[in-house]
């Protein structure tokens, strides 16, 4: 291994799932935060050296890591906390993987930081997770069936198996701050913002049809780079299809309450219970649902081409990918510099190798 890992955020919960990915590849990362204590009791536990840093301290991240190093981040929500450790690793020269759902954060760090991160070296991967390379890994699958000439893709995330006890405390806020963000979209050829939740779409998932609500993907930011054909691109959620059409009419609803005075304090304190205590499902409860991404592409003067993906639940595939892109940066020589999507970095067939070694794998749309 040529370049270190460096872990931030180990202490909470998907940043503990990024360490036992790691280390069941073998890997030894340098564990740091701001928990002395806590820390000091992991890296006792595996054996490993930890750091306490301040993570809004960009000098103090950026004296962790090398050029060349990996820097792994899963403290959010990275609108407050991710931009000074996204910069250090630009100024320094070490590669870049966070856990973030934000694809406003996404778009800052596109804006702000590409440039230089190209001039250092730096690969940055930002939401190199469950969010977004299923729907990257499905979208080009769908696109390359569709032909040269796709034109659009929308696709679908979907959960086998019930979420009622599955949702982690750093989904849950996202999923009630969402309710009042807009949730960007390609439309032809241009980046528009439209209200989180203002559609529905129809998707085949497993035999049955399931709808899915508009929401965020930073698959709008990075599928037109690798597509120069395409100029729609439209995410969706479907974790909780019953409620599609409610949501429609709770998104307006918040988004309203969110423009006047006290409205965020107001939604805040009204949602507080459904965000619950830190922390997520078990082992036992993510082996209970799978990952179902479906995307449907579109070409000129043919037929969709529509590709299901699946794989572990996901949280357990967000551990394993962002494990997966450390080792890959840390050994090999990336195709790409910057901030950049998964299919830029790695290659597309580099990315459909590593997603199948974690468990993420084309299916078919009937499988039950």
């Amino acid at each position: 291994m040529t370049g270190r890992i460096v872990l931030l955020g180990v202490t909470g919960y998907t940043g503990g799932l990024v360490l036992d990915a790691l280390l069941r590849r073998g890997i030894e990362p340098v564990v740091a935060g701001r928990n002395r204590e806590a820390l000091a009791a992991i890296a006792d536990r595996h054996g490993l050296e930890y750091a306490v840093v301040d993570v809004t301290d960009s000098a103090e991240v950026a004296d962790l890591v090398d050029r060349g190093d990996v820097l792994i981040s899963t403290v959010g929500p990275f609108e407050r906390f991710g931009y000074a450790v996204a910069r250090a690793a630009a100024e320094s020269g070490a590669h870049y993987i966070d856990s973030t759902g934000e694809v406003g954060f996404v778009l800052d760090l596109r804006r702000e930081l590409h440039a230089l991160a190209r001039e250092t070296g730096s690969v940055m991967l930002p939401a190199f997770g469950y969010d977004y390379v299923p729907g990257m890994l499905a979208a080009t699958l769908a696109a390359r069936q569709a032909g040269p000439t796709v034109r659009s893709v929308d696709i679908g995330y979907f959960a086998i198996g019930s979420l009622c006890r599955g949702l982690s405390h750093g989904t849950r806020t996202t999923l009630r701050d969402g309710l009042t963000l807009p949730a960007p979209r390609r439309r032809r050829g241009e980046l528009i913002q439209e209200r989180t939740g203002s559609r529905v779409r129809g998707f085949d998932v497993r035999g049955r049809r399931r709808n899915a609500t508009l929401v965020s993907g930073t698959e709008v930011l990075f599928l037109p780079l690798d597509l120069p054909t395409l100029d729609s691109v439209t995410v969706y959620n479907g974790w909780f299809p019953a409620l599609s059409r409610p949501l429609v009419a709770l998104s307006a609803i918040t988004a309203l309450t969110a423009r006047i005075p006290l409205g965020r304090r107001l939604i805040d304190a009204l949602t507080r219970p459904m965000i619950g205590p830190p922390g997520g499902p078990d082992a036992d409860e993510r082996a209970r649902t799978r990952s179902h991404v479906v995307a449907v592409a579109t070409a000129e003067g043919s037929r969709p081409a529509e590709v299901h993906v699946e794989g572990p639940s996901a949280y357990s595939l967000t551990g394993e990918l962002m494990a997966w892109a450390a080792q890959q940066l840390a050994t090999t020589t990336p195709r790409a510099n910057g901030v950049v999507g998964p299919v830029e970095a790695f290659g597309f067939d580099t990315l459909l190798q590593g997603c199948a070694e974690v468990g993420l794998r084309p299916v078919g749309s009937g499988q039950r």
